[in-house]
């Protein structure tokens, strides 16, 4: 009877071991709005990414990037952000002009690498004057929640465009859903600032008779104030594909970059996570292409240079270089099959 009774206590006390050795972390990531692009890509990463590295990834929403960074340097269990390159280089721009709040959040962050060009989109009604996004200026402008890197973006946009902010006047912070609904119904808007990867969900599930109530404004490249824009921002097309209930042709528009950022975290389990985390987005690299949403065969699985005050993670940058050497290494050739008079003269290895 002791016999049995020990026997079944070690096979209790493994079974407990190798549970807890199977236990997938539980990690989160911020994104941004339920109706965006981040939160698909999210909702990608949870599912063809983190579980080949025991991550149970919990997708979060949010009022996007500014949100995200204080989030990942702040909130417990957030381990992963979807951060816009303009707001991070804000934070990074503040902490280097002696804010040391924003210093204090900018400086543990790290990149794990970048993802895709998001388009700026500016809507008007369809009877607006403005036809350019150089003509915004004084124009009442929706430019997104407090705290969301759409707010930030269009405020940057048109102090570059413009040489000044948006006065405060005409400047307003609505959601996008609010924000169209003032434009069409009691006009005390003339522009809602939209960002999200093409083909975002807010302009997708728009109906044919949209076209009727709202459009979108051209970017012109050759306009000074575009030129002066394009030093920050990205040249973009915005597809008819993407939208065939708004565009009947493409339209040349802006993008901002998107970036997957991490904290520069110390503990070994957290690196180990981490570390797996990367080797397996770089493995699954092709199922994110094929399943994920659309903006993935748009990211290229590279490690670039970075601008000045940005620093890649150092364990999830070794684990991608790792495997981009194996993906870019020339493959073996397949053995010949020995000939009868190799064999006969021990030639065969």
């Amino acid at each position: 009877m002791k016999k049995v009774l020990v026997v079944a206590l070690v096979a209790a006390g493994f079974s407990i071991h190798v549970a807890v050795a199977l236990a997938a972390a539980e990690f989160k990531i911020v994104t941004a709005s339920t109706r965006g692009t981040y939160i698909q890509i999210g909702r990608d990463i949870a599912s063809f990414v983190a579980p080949q590295a025991d991550i149970e990834l919990d997708v979060l929403p949010s009022a996007g990037s500014a949100e995200n960074v204080k989030r990942l340097r702040y909130e417990a269990g957030v381990k992963f952000a979807i951060v816009q390159s303009d707001v991070y280089q804000a934070f990074l721009d503040q902490a280097a002009a002696g804010n040391t709040e924003a210093s204090k959040i900018i400086q543990p962050l790290r990149v794990i690498m970048p993802l895709y060009n998001e388009e700026i989109y500016f809507i008007v009604r369809a009877d607006s004057e403005l036809h350019y996004v150089n003509e915004i200026k004084d124009a009442r402008i929706n430019a997104g929640e407090l705290g969301s890197g759409t707010a930030l973006t269009t405020a940057t946009l048109y102090r570059l465009m413009f040489n000044e902010p948006i006065p405060d006047s005409k400047a307003t912070f609505f959601t996008n859903e609010d924000a169209l609904v003032k434009l069409i119904t009691d006009k005390t808007l003339d522009v809602v600032a939209v960002i999200g990867g093409q083909p975002t969900k807010l302009l997708v599930d728009m109906k044919p008779e949209a076209r009727q109530l709202i459009r979108l404004l051209t970017f012109d490249p050759n306009h000074a104030a575009s030129r002066a824009a394009l030093r920050t921002y990205f040249p973009a097309t915005v597809r008819a594909s993407s939208y065939p209930n708004l565009l009947a042709e493409d339209l040349p528009g802006l993008a901002v970059k998107a970036y997957l950022v991490t904290y520069d975290y110390n503990l070994k389990g957290t690196k180990d996570y981490l570390a797996r985390f990367a080797r397996s987005l770089c493995q699954n690299f092709p199922v994110l292409q094929e399943k994920g949403h659309p903006k993935w065969r748009e990211v290229e699985m590279a490690l670039p240079d970075l601008g000045r005050g940005w620093f890649y993670y150092p364990p999830t940058a070794k684990e991608i270089r790792a495997c981009l050497v194996m993906r870019t290494s020339p493959k073996t050739p397949p053995a010949r099959a020995c000939t009868q008079q190799e064999r006969i003269l021990g030639l065969c290895g």
